[in-house]
C-alpha cells in the first residue's frame, strides 16, 4: 500500500495579516509561513498506518507552491514520509483550489507505481473554502469522504471504513481502496518534528516537478482572482445608561433603528 499526502504551505494562524496596498495578496515580508494545520493530520494518519501496517512501502508527501513551499515538505518529511514531490512553477500560482487540484492530480497520474490512499485536510486555513480535496477526488475518478473523524483499513489492505461527524450523529462509511480522504481534526494528534528529524529530513528524497512535466491548460481555470481586502474595522461599542428599565428600553430602540436586527 502507499500513500500520498498532501501539503499546503499558509500563514501562521497567529501571524497578524497585511493586505497589500493594491489588493493582490497579502504582504509576505515577515510573515511566518507554516504548514496547514489541516493537512498535518493527514501527515500524521500517514505516518501513523505505516507505522501499525506492514503493508504500507510507502508514505510520500506532496506540495504545490514556490521556493518557500518546500518548507511545508520538509515538515512533513520531518514528520515520516519517505520522500516528498514539489510541484514548482510560477505559471501554476493561482488562488484557485480547483487548478490547483487538477494541477495535483496530473502529478499524481504520472506516478507509475499508483497510490492506494490519498489523504488532505478537510480545508486549509488560508482560503478556507474545502472544495481542494473533493475536487482532487473528481478528478482523480475516487470516491472521496469528508472531514473524516476515524479511520479502519481492512487487513487485507483492500477496503476501508471510514466514520465522520454529522448533526446529531456518526456516519459509518465503507467501499474500496483506492479512496481519498479529507481529515478532521480530532482523527490524530499530529507529532511534533524534532531536532534530529528536521535535520534527516535534508537527505530525502524530493522529486521537483513543473509544466514541462505536467500539462494542464491553466487559462481554462474558471475562477478569476479580483483582489483582497481587509474586513472592515469593527463599529465603536455604545454603552446604554440608566436605570434598567431605561436601559432595557434603550437598548431595544437601538437594536431596532441602529442595528436592525429585530
Amino acid at each position: 500500500m502507499r500513500i500520498l499526502t498532501i501539503v499546503k504551505q499558509v500563514p501562521d494562524s497567529n501571524a497578524t495579516i497585511k493586505v497589500l496596498g493594491d489588493g493582490s495578496g497579502i504582504d509576505q515580508v515577515g510573515l511566518k509561513l507554516v504548514a496547514d494545520p489541516f493537512d498535518e493530520f493527514g501527515i500524521e494518519l500517514a505516518v501513523q498506518l505505516k507505522e501499525k501496517r506492514k503493508d504500507v512501502s510507502e508514505v510520500v508527501a506532496l506540495t504545490l507552491g514556490g521556493d518557500k513551499a518546500a518548507e511545508a515538505l520538509r515538515t512533513a518529511l520531518a514528520m515520516g514520509a519517505d520522500r516528498g514531490i514539489h510541484i514548482n512553477d510560477a505559471k501554476f500560482e493561482s488562488k484557485d483550489e480547483l487548478l490547483d487540484a487538477q494541477i495535483i492530480a496530473e502529478a499524481i497520474k504520472q506516478d507509475g507505481d499508483g497510490f492506494d490512499l490519498v489523504v488532505c485536510g478537510k480545508q486549509t486555513i488560508d482560503l478556507d473554502s474545502g472544495a481542494f480535496g473533493p475536487a482532487l477526488g473528481e478528478f482523480l475518478g475516487w470516491p472521496h469522504v469528508g472531514a473524516v473523524t476515524g479511520l479502519e483499513i481492512a487487513d487485507d489492505g483492500s477496503s476501508f471504513t471510514a466514520r465522520r461527524r454529522v448533526e446529531g450523529a456518526e456516519e459509518v462509511l465503507d467501499g474500496p481502496l483506492p479512496v481519498l480522504l479529507t481529515i478532521e481534526k480530532g482523527l490524530v494528534e499530529p507529532r511534533y518534528p524534532s531536532l534530529p528529524n528536521l535535520m534527516k529530513a535534508k537527505k530525502k528524497p524530493v522529486t521537483m516537478l513543473t509544466s514541462a512535466e505536467i500539462s494542464v491548460d491553466v487559462e481554462a481555470s474558471g475562477v478569476a482572482f479580483d483582489s483582497i481586502s481587509p474586513p472592515p474595522p469593527k463599529p465603536p461599542c455604545k454603552f446604554v445608561e440608566g436605570e434598567p428599565a431605561e436601559m432595557a428600553k434603550e437598548l431595544v430602540r437601538l437594536l431596532r433603528e441602529e442595528a436592525k436586527v429585530i
